[in-house]
C-alpha cells in the first residue's frame, strides 16, 4: 500500500481537490453552467450537466458551449460565472459527508494538508468560509485557475508541493474527476479516487478508491504506519 501512495515509500502531504472532495457545489455551479449553455441552444438538463461540466475550468467550458452551439459567449463569461458561483456560494454550501472529520483526523496523524483546485480562490474563499472548513485550511488553497494553468495540467498540484517544501513523489492527492487524477498523476504524484462502487475508475497506476471520506485517514494511517516499520528495520 505504502508503493501505492509515495514512490519513495515517505508520504509527507496530502493535497485535496475542492469539489466533489471537501465541498459539494458541483450540482449548484453545473446548474448555473446548464442554464446559460440552453440559452445558447444546448439541450442539455441538469443532471447531464454534473456529467459533462464538472471538474472543468470556467475558460475549458465557454470554448465547449459556444463549439457545441455554434454562439458566440460573452468574452468575459467565466468572470461573470465565476461571480455567480461566488454569489450562490456565500448564501449555502454543503459539505461533503464527513469532510470536516476527516481533516481533523488527517491532521491528527500529522500529515499537513493543502488543496489544489480548478475553482478560483474568490469561489473556494466562499465555500470554506461558508462551510467552515477556512480555519482548516487558511493559507494552504491553490487556484489553477488563478494560475492560468486548469486541470489536468499538472501544476497546481506541482504549486502545492512546492509550497510545502515536499517533492511530488512524496505526495498524494484526493480527487473524485478523471480530470483531476490525470493531473495528479502527471505531477508525479499517487492520487486517491473518492468514487463510490459501482461507479468505474480508470486502470491508471498509482490510483487507489475509496468509496467515502471515512476510509481515508485508516488509508493513510496504515500507511504511515508501514513507513514506520521499514523505518525501524
Amino acid at each position: 500500500m505504502t508503493s501505492a501512495l509515495a514512490s519513495d515509500g515517505q508520504l509527507q502531504l496530502v493535497i485535496f481537490d475542492c469539489d466533489g472532495v471537501l465541498i459539494d457545489s458541483e450540482g449548484t455551479s453545473c446548474r448555473l453552467i446548464a442554464e446559460d449553455a440552453r440559452q445558447a441552444g444546448w439541450d442539455i438538463t441538469d443532471a447531464e450537466a454534473m456529467t459533462q461540466f464538472g471538474g472543468k475550468a470556467l475558460t475549458l467550458l465557454k470554448k465547449e458551449i459556444e463549439e457545441r452551439t455554434d454562439t458566440a459567449l460573452p468574452q468575459d463569461w467565466p468572470i461573470l460565472m465565476r461571480d455567480r458561483f461566488v454569489e450562490s456560494f456565500t448564501v449555502s454550501v454543503d459539505m461533503i459527508d464527513g469532510a470536516r472529520e476527516m481533516l481533523e483526523k488527517v491532521a491528527a496523524l500529522g500529515l499537513p494538508v493543502r488543496v489544489g483546485s480548478n475553482s478560483s480562490m474568490l469561489e473556494m474563499n466562499a465555500k470554506f468560509r461558508t462551510s467552515g472548513l477556512a480555519e482548516l485550511l487558511e493559507g494552504r488553497i491553490h487556484s489553477a485557475t488563478d494560475m492560468h494553468a486548469p486541470k489536468p495540467d499538472p501544476a497546481v498540484y506541482l504549486k502545492a508541493a512546492e509550497e510545502e517544501g515536499v517533492p511530488p513523489a512524496n505526495c498524494v492527492v484526493i480527487e473524485d474527476s478523471d480530470t483531476g487524477a490525470k493531473a495528479a498523476l502527471a505531477a508525479g504524484m499517487a492520487c486517491v479516487l473518492l468514487r463510490a462502487e459501482p461507479a468505474p475508475i480508470p486502470v491508471w497506476p498509482g490510483l487507489v478508491r475509496i468509496n467515502a471520506l471515512s476510509e481515508l485517514p485508516v488509508l493513510l494511517g496504515n500507511v504511515l504506519d508501514e513507513q514506520n516499520k521499514a523505518d525501524a528495520s
